[in-house]
């Protein structure tokens, strides 16, 4: 399948190379060239243009437009390609957009004479490896069904893709995911912080993660980043526990409180992250921040 994929960060490279290596079509667009150069390297057409990235996938309509960008600039971003797209093109937004403001996308992407599609993408850094967990959302399901043979291939080998609904309702399952998230990785960075500093001294984490690991019930992805993380770094040497907010928790909050739906936990693990940014910090803060370098490849410090 032939796709245009703009924004070749962590998750947007390994986009491209999953897709290349099961032999679509890819046209890679980037501001910096270095992942370009690779991108090619790769088998994918590259450019820095948008209306050379069009020419490039030719007269094969409809055009396919993966965004993969900070949310805050994919309307800008838009605007921008409807001057060279035509009309009844479909543009995937498979970065961490809030779901109301998706809807909102939607409708401006239709009065321009194209579809938009929603995609939530979870893996991090691992997705490459293990394959992405994508949900999806599109007002019409036909444009799923269109862009299916590509979520395919970045499902392989372990992922997973499902439709969910109307335009939002992709961003809206991926927005609850990440919320999920923040309390499952304090409820871990709180449990490691007791062992830590627990009435028995020396306690070894590397060791009671390990055996956690084994068929517990907290069995987890998550409890093997905190291995990792103890096996590299046992007493989490240089990390100043500033713990960074992406913005999904707190739409879901936002979201949450409107309908009266309670999330006491979910609450709390955001409002201890906005603490550390303002220095209340201690192990279990140094640990969040340390896990979601293991998964995302975020900056350990602020």
């Amino acid at each position: 399948m032939k796709i245009i994929v703009q924004g070749l960060g962590k998750m947007g490279y390994q986009i491209v190379q999953k897709l290349c290596e099961d032999n679509h079509q890819v046209i890679a667009i980037n501001r910096s060239l270095e992942p370009l150069q690779k991108a090619q390297e790769l088998g994918a057409n590259i450019t820095q243009d948008k209306k050379e990235a069009i020419e490039l996938f030719g007269h094969q309509e409809p055009v396919i437009l993966w965004i993969m960008l900070p949310a805050e600039i994919v309307d800008e971003q838009i605007n921008q390609w409807d001057q060279f797209l035509p009309k009844k093109s479909l543009i995937i937004d498979g970065g961490n957009s809030d779901y109301r403001q998706t809807i909102k996308r939607a409708q401006m992407v239709e009065s321009l004479g194209h579809s938009l599609v929603d995609i939530g993408t979870s893996g991090g850094i691992h997705g490459y490896k293990n394959g992405f967990s994508m949900m999806i959302g599109a007002n019409q399901r036909a444009n799923f069904e269109l862009i299916e043979p590509v979520v395919k291939s970045l499902a392989k080998p372990e992922g997973d893709y499902k439709y969910f609904g109307q335009n939002g309702t992709g961003h809206f399952v991926k927005m609850t995911h990440n919320a999920i998230e923040y309390g499952m990785m304090e409820s871990l960075a709180e449990g490691y912080n007791l062992l830590k500093n627990g009435p028995f001294k020396e306690m070894n984490l590397k060791d009671a993660a390990e055996v956690w690991q084994h068929h517990s019930v907290i069995t987890s992805w998550l409890n093997s980043l905190c291995l990792e993380v103890f096996n590299d770094n046992p007493e989490l040497d240089g990390i100043d526990g500033f713990v960074h907010e992406s913005g999904e928790a707190k739409w879901a909050l936002e979201t949450a409180h409107k309908i009266n739906v309670p999330m006491p936990v979910i609450q709390k693990s955001f409002d201890i992250r906005i603490e550390s940014q303002h220095g209340q910090i201690n192990f279990a803060t140094k640990l969040l921040a340390a896990m979601r370098n293991k998964f995302g490849g975020h900056d350990l410090n602020k």
